[in-house]
């Protein structure tokens, strides 16, 4: 593993720690101790599961990243577009949803797609770069 990847790992392995926090404040949702709609307490449990998921996916990526022949700018995309996919789609569930009563996504709800745009961007080139190799 080259010294990029590892200390993103090291950076990703750290994150763990708020999405641990967050699984706390799951069960403060869940036991009614934070009143919430059902549309925001969907959108809590979209994120929350959203962040784990693409973190222990940002962690397997690495593991292939250096295997790959890809170089400069579409080396870092392979490396970096999925933990940044992980950011953006959790923080889009959560700022989507906040506000007393909501029922809907807000105006913030942009900031999940382009978290789904940041994976698809990440998957393809670590795949192709992973074929092409």
């Amino acid at each position: 593993m080259s010294d990029a990847s590892r200390i993103i790992a090291g950076a990703i392995l750290l994150t763990i720690v708020t999405i641990q926090f967050g699984g706390y404040f799951m069960t403060k949702i869940v036991r009614g101790q934070v009143p919430m709609t059902d549309f925001q307490k969907s959108f809590a449990r979209a994120g929350h599961a959203h962040a784990g998921v693409l973190v222990i996916l940002s962690l397997v990526g690495l593991l292939y990243v250096d295997q790959t022949g890809l170089t400069g700018a579409m080396l870092w995309v392979a490396r970096l577009a999925i933990p940044v996919a992980a950011i953006l789609m959790s923080g889009g569930f959560f700022a989507s949803s906040t506000g007393r009563g909501r029922t809907q996504p807000n105006q913030f709800l942009w900031i999940l797609w382009l978290g789904a745009a940041s994976l698809a961007l990440g998957v393809l080139t670590l795949g192709i770069g992973l074929i092409a190799a």
